[in-house]
Order: structure tokens, then C-alpha cells, then sequence
């Protein structure tokens, strides 16, 4: 199993795990032609597109997905956000449900953003473990036990934020608009902390704001905390995310 990157930040976000059979999309937050292209225009491999909420850098393809025979999983609150809850294609999550897509299970739990009815994921596939999928919330007052991948946002660093409040770089409202609906460096770390982390191939951070966020000293400190693997989610990025190290 692979996990590709499409894209991962404000501008757009969309993720591709796959073998050589089948693949989860996970958002859809970018013109449907790049996930075309990271697919090499092999749209039937993909079993289905899971859908965290309705934002438009998560979502933005959803009705090319859509009206390319691509199931779309989501909350009812996303679906009726984005106005496709009567689209045939258009597939309920409920919370804490597990439902099989393809040969993945997915099983969304809520998470804490400023949206209809946001989501996060745990996806298991005999070859990638059980992995987890959090991104766009505050906090997670969840645990994961058994987890063997890990995709988290990192968005910001309160300390860069702050200091871009105090010259002037940014307003209040924007400042405090992102801590109430984006997870912090320093949460992360907490997130980590509180899970087994022993099973873990790969921490991936994904969403990092440009203004906000040093990628590098992210990957580092993440790196040291955890004592895994760490990478920073790239456009192209390809890694290897099975269930076993090797």
C-alpha cells in the first residue's frame, strides 16, 4: 500500500491510498483533473472518496467525483452542506458506524470544527493497518488504540501566530478564527503522546498554513517526541504505508 499526496494545505487537499487493485480517496479539495492525473486516468481502481467536510479546500471536486462514478462518503451535515445529499452516489457516514468501501473499512468519529457536521477517520486495510485520518479540528478527545499509520494535521505554531498578531501581520479575528478550527503544533505533540504510538510506521503532518508553520522544525520536533518516522506532507509525495515496517 501506498499513500500519494496530491495536495495538502489552504489551497487544496487530497490524498490517494493505494495497491495495485484498488484506492481511497480521501477529500477531494482540488480540481478533479489532478486527482485524474495522480490516478494515471485510472478512475475505476478508486473504490470510493471520503469527504472530513465541507470546506472547499476539502471538497472543491466533489461533483466531478461525483459525476465520474465515484461514490462520496460523508457526514449527512457535509452531504447537505454541499447540497449532494440526494445524489445516488452520495453515501452516509454516521458516527462511530464502520462502513466498507471497497476493501477498506472506514469508521468516521467527530472532530471539533466550525462546519455543519465535520469528521475524522480510522481506514483499515489488511495491507496499510489501521490508520488514522484527523485533520481541521482543535482537539481530538479521542485515543486510537492500535494504530499502524498516522495522518494528522499540524497547522500552526502558536508562537509564529502570535507574533504575527503582535506586528501587525495578521488581525485578531483571523488569529482567533484559526485556533478554534485548526490543530496546533503543540496539540498535536499532546494527540501523539496520548496514543500507543509502539505499532506506528509513519506519522504524515498534513494542512500546514503557509504563514504559520516551519515545515522542518515541525518534522524534527514531531521526529523527536515520537521517535518515528515523520513527513511532511508535499504535493507528489509517495511513501510506503503498510501495516509492517517492511
Amino acid at each position: 500500500m501506498q499513500l500519494h499526496v496530491i495536495n495538502s494545505n489552504s489551497k487544496g487537499n487530497a490524498y490517494i491510498l493505494s495497491n495495485d487493485r484498488e484506492a481511497l480517496l480521501i477529500e477531494c479539495g482540488v480540481r478533479f483533473e489532478l486527482i485524474k492525473q495522480a490516478l494515471q486516468f485510472n478512475v475505476a481502481k478508486v473504490a470510493g472518496c471520503i469527504v472530513s467536510h465541507e470546506h472547499g479546500d476539502h471538497s472543491k471536486g466533489v461533483y466531478d467525483t461525483l459525476k465520474a462514478g465515484i461514490k462520496v462518503y460523508a457526514s449527512a451535515g457535509t452531504h447537505k452542506a454541499l447540497a449532494t445529499e440526494n445524489h445516488h452516489r452520495a453515501i452516509v457516514l454516521k458516527h462511530a458506524v464502520p462502513h466498507s468501501i471497497g476493501r477498506f473499512k472506514v469508521m468516521p468519529f467527530d472532530v471539533k470544527h466550525d462546519v455543519a457536521e465535520p469528521i475524522g477517520f480510522l481506514i483499515e486495510h489488511e495491507e496499510c493497518g489501521l490508520v488514522l485520518f484527523l485533520t481541521d479540528s482543535y482537539y481530538s478527545e479521542y485515543t486510537f488504540p492500535g494504530l499502524n499509520n498516522i495522518i494528522v494535521e499540524a497547522n500552526y505554531d502558536q508562537r509564529i501566530l502570535d507574533q504575527r498578531l503582535a506586528n501587525g501581520e495578521d488581525p485578531k479575528f483571523l488569529r482567533d478564527r484559526v485556533i478554534v478550527s485548526h490543530m496546533s503544533l503543540a496539540t498535536c505533540k499532546g494527540l501523539l503522546n496520548a496514543n500507543d504510538l509502539s505499532q506506528v510506521n509513519n506519522i504524515v503532518l498534513i494542512h500546514l498554513s503557509d504563514r504559520n508553520a516551519d515545515a522542518d522544525r515541525f518534522k524534527t520536533e514531531i521526529s523527536l517526541e515520537t521517535g518515528k518516522p515523520v513527513h511532511i506532507a508535499t504535493p507528489g509525495l509517495t511513501i510506503d504505508f503498510n501495516k509492517k515496517p517492511f
